[in-house]
């Protein structure tokens, strides 16, 4: 029976479309992050859908920039640090978490979220994830699915430019 599957499962986890590989495929939901200008844009469909203002990092090493995989994915999530249940209007963490993989972590460290803070959208106030209105984070939970690539970079290039790099555009 492993004789059967090995070569299988060896095709599957090689294949381009194994969500966890280096780039995203062209077409595919893909997700970049410019702390230069604090915005976020998806791209999906092979042309940049939205770009949205983002809170991040009140220093620019707090907020990893790299190539990540989006990896958790929360509705009304619990704030741990604080013992705060979801939903709570003192939850820092506002209505969704989108978490990514970065500096070697599950996905529960960084991220995107909402927040009970709103005035602090497109200001360097975080402690390294990154922050978006409520009602944007919660239209865009179903449009990123686990395995997404993030790109979290500080650039003067365009989305268009970055998404074409990375081989989310053709």
């Amino acid at each position: 029976m492993i004789k059967i599957l090995s070569p299988i499962l060896m095709t599957f986890f090689l294949s381009p479309l194994w969500p966890l590989g280096p780039n995203p495929v062209p077409g595919d939901p893909f997700v970049i992050v410019n702390k230069s200008s604090n915005e976020m844009a998806l791209i999906s469909e092979n042309k940049v859908q939205t770009v949205v203002s983002v809170g991040t990092g009140i220093t620019q090493e707090l907020t990893p920039e790299g190539l990540f995989t989006i990896t958790v994915k929360a509705k009304n999530p619990y704030f741990r640090r604080a013992n705060i249940p979801g939903g709570d209007p003192k939850n820092p963490l506002g209505a969704r978490w989108i978490g990514f993989d970065a500096m070697g972590t599950d996905g529960r460290i960084y991220g995107i979220h909402g927040t009970n803070q709103p005035a602090s959208i497109g200001k360097y106030v975080s402690q390294g994830c990154i922050r978006a209105q409520n009602e944007v984070v919660s239209s865009l939970f179903p449009l990123i699915p686990l395995g997404t690539k993030i790109l979290v970079i500080s650039s003067k290039k365009s989305f268009e430019k970055l998404a074409h790099e990375k081989g989310a555009i053709e």
